[in-house]
């Protein structure tokens, strides 16, 4: 399995060469920390029901990197 990447932009980690969030092609292997964020149960944006990810400014679920180098 190939290791995941992060988006330098957005954070978010994908195996792709593009990242499917912001559709950058800004992407890393160095990062530390993941993030999962698990979409809400009557909200699309996970920021309403969630503080990591309102703190994190994240409106999509998915894994996320911490720190991306």
């Amino acid at each position: 399995m190939a290791r995941a990447k992060a988006c330098r932009d957005c954070h978010f980690l994908t195996a792709e060469t593009q990242c499917p969030n912001c559709k950058s092609t800004n992407l890393s292997t160095s990062y530390t920390g993941v993030v999962v964020i698990l979409r809400g149960r009557h909200h699309d944006d996970p920021r309403k029901t969630s503080y990591i990810a309102e703190r994190l400014n994240i409106d999509k679920p998915g894994k996320y990197a911490l720190k991306v180098r």
